[in-house]
């Protein structure tokens, strides 16, 4: 006789068994896949937000140097500004004796017969207007300039006859330089 196992139910009990485990596997591969997105959800969203609180203090900071860098930059410009100040003050305090040396050699070298009426001074550049009785005294008068240790280059720039100081008189502008010191040691006067 020939035994008739019937395997069907037997092999379908063990699809079932096979398909449950299939599905609790597939269960947990899912729960266990959720519980990684989010975990890595929050330390994503972690990390952005220490960004972002590490972005804001680097932004504050940045602002209190921007504050600062101002401030600096508004102390260099008064620093500047007060050392322009005291290189007046210094050139004013050592060029004080130059005025009186440059009014000293001007009334040494104004010969008589003339008279100076208006004078201007720009830099190393002076210029003035006077009254002669001839025109021989302004000669004499831009040869003792020339000669002058203290002035140099002078250029007679208009004369015209004027009869206030006589009948050969005449009103005259002029400009000399100041020499520099180096030129004053040139000219061989050592005041």
């Amino acid at each position: 006789m020939i035994a008739k196992i019937n395997l069907l139910p037997w092999r379908e009990e063990y699809r079932n068994e096979k398909r449950v485990e299939f599905l609790k596997i597939a269960g947990l591969v899912v729960v266990l896949a959720a519980v990684v997105v989010f975990g890595w959800d929050r330390f994503v969203n972690a990390k952005i937000d220490n960004q972002t609180v590490r972005n804001t203090r680097l932004n504050q900071k940045i602002a209190e140097l921007d504050v600062m860098v101002k401030e600096i930059a508004l102390l260099k410009q008064r620093r500047q500004e007060l050392i322009d100040r005291m290189t007046v003050i210094q050139s004013l305090q050592t060029s004080r004796p130059e005025i009186v040396r440059i009014f000293d050699e001007m009334v040494s070298t104004i010969p008589d017969g003339v008279y100076l009426a208006r004078l201007n001074r720009v830099g190393q550049a002076m210029s003035f207007t006077g009254y002669a009785e001839s025109n021989n005294r302004v000669s004499a008068y831009m040869r003792s300039l020339d000669k002058s240790y203290k002035f140099a280059d002078p250029v007679l720039t208009r004369v015209l006859a004027n009869q206030a100081l006589g009948e050969q008189g005449n009103t005259f502008d002029m400009r000399i330089r100041i020499a520099e010191a180096d030129q004053l040691t040139a000219k061989g006067e050592g005041h």
